[in-house]
């Protein structure tokens, strides 16, 4: 898709492997620090970033954007929703102890920590040259700012409540409390995706708040899906049942206990697997990975994202007329369904 095409080489317009000129003066200044420093900071991030991803978030900023206008003004924010949810994994790997991500060894493993951890908060900050340097008026520039901070103040709490629960092998939150969890750490950036793109694009700030609500929606259910997928087929770059290492209370884990499975062992499991690691513990994850689907937990949180998603998409496409870019959302919605469906 040539939307894809162009994010991805204005990705790495923001992010180079090669600094240039051009770049240094816009994320430094006129501040003189060897190019090959600059390089080598830039490294672990871009490593990350070339090793593929859906590019799903920045996309629907664009498509909510083209909904307005024509021309390709937003890639001057996609970078907004890339990469901090970038700059997260890199941190967030380093919260759970992972090896992998998307089929390599996480960033940390490759890079050091002490790096990795600078990695993920400089794609916290790049963005706002991103901002600064968009062709769009102070107005919505001053918004963008607004949304980003509000996003990120979001997710880091989101980040919080789940760390505290999955140290805690004894507390399962209740449905509401992980839905707010979630809404927080995944659906953040959705959100900023459908509510910068509709304001960048001359919607109201009403319009605005309406239809980020809506891909925040779209976001929680593209984690339950992600929740699911981890104790099912596994997520791509990464070990079948690692969330059960991690002790992360995700929904199947939740609706597991509210429907009468055996807790108890859980959080036995969840303990010594958590002590030894998944290469150790490979079939007490599978003992737990049972447990939780002989509920019909699984396929109970299947039904809560589709809810979600197929409620997102009925907002959005309700709001606009019919059209190609419209269309085009909707696409979105059935690539995540796809899997909900049975379908390949």
């Amino acid at each position: 898709m040539m939307r894809l095409a162009k994010i991805e080489e204005y990705l790495q317009t923001i992010l180079p492997e090669k600094v240039n000129k051009c770049w240094k003066e816009s994320v430094i200044g006129d501040a003189e620090v060897k190019d090959t420093f600059l390089n080598q900071i830039n490294t672990p991030a871009c490593d990350l970033l070339s090793r593929g991803g859906k590019r799903w978030r920045p996309l629907l900023m664009m498509l909510f954007y083209q909904l307005y206008r024509s021309d390709d003004d937003i890639l001057a924010f996609t970078p907004l929703v890339e990469l901090p949810h970038n700059g997260t994994l890199i941190i967030d790997d380093i919260e759970d102890s992972s090896d992998f991500r998307r089929g390599k060894p996480a960033v940390h493993m490759l890079y050091g920590t002490d790096l990795s951890i600078n990695t993920g908060n400089f794609l916290y900050f790049l963005p706002h040259v991103c901002i600064d340097s968009s062709p769009f008026p102070e107005q919505v520039k001053l918004a963008a700012y607004r949304y980003y901070n509000e996003s990120m103040t979001r997710l880091h709490i989101g980040q919080g409540l789940d760390i505290l629960w999955h140290r805690d092998k004894n507390y399962f939150p209740a449905l509401d409390e992980y839905m707010t969890m979630c809404s927080f750490k995944t659906g953040a950036l959705s959100q900023l995706s459908g509510c910068l793109g509709v304001y960048a694009g001359g919607g109201s700030s009403e319009v605005a708040r309406a239809m980020g609500n809506a891909c925040q929606k779209m976001g929680v259910g593209f984690q339950i899906l992600d929740d699911v997928s981890n104790l099912t087929t596994g997520n791509p770059g990464k070990k079948r049942g690692d969330d059960i290492v991690e002790g992360k209370k995700s929904l199947p884990v939740i609706l597991c206990s509210q429907l009468g499975g055996d807790v108890r062992r859980l959080k036995e499991i969840f303990r010594y697997a958590g002590e030894y690691g998944i290469e150790k513990v490979g079939d007490a994850v599978e003992e737990a990975i049972a447990l939780i689907s002989s509920t019909g937990a699984i396929e109970k949180a299947k039904e809560k994202a589709f809810s979600l998603l197929e409620a997102s998409r009925s907002t959005i496409v309700s709001s606009y007329h019919q059209g190609e870019v419209l269309d085009l959302i909707s696409g979105l919605f059935d690539l995540f369904l796809k899997p909900l469906k049975g379908e390949k």
